[in-house]
């Protein structure tokens, strides 16, 4: 796979898999395409950009998502199997 920047725009060939996400993202809400688009720029290389920092939301799910990790409490596979089949690919 060969990309060429021109003009300020990388022209070249993405996976199939990212062809077919472009789409997918586009049909989201425009904070969602922004919550996408903020997750690829390390992937190209901007590792040094700044990160945002997580809402009080954000924070309490995440500090609640640690802590059952900690006592060891993860998804049963009967809930996993209940999100595929509601969210699924």
């Amino acid at each position: 796979m060969t990309s060429v920047r021109t003009g300020g725009v990388y022209q070249g060939a993405m996976t199939e898999l990212l062809e077919r996400a472009i789409p997918c993202v586009r049909a989201l809400p425009d904070t969602l395409q922004d919550d996408a688009a903020r997750m690829l720029p390390p992937f190209g290389g901007e590792a040094d950009r700044k990160v945002s920092p997580l809402t009080p939301e954000e924070a309490a799910d995440l500090a609640a998502s640690d802590a059952d990790v900690a006592r060891g409490e993860f998804a049963t596979d009967e809930q996993i199997r209940a999100i595929w089949a509601k969210h699924g690919p």
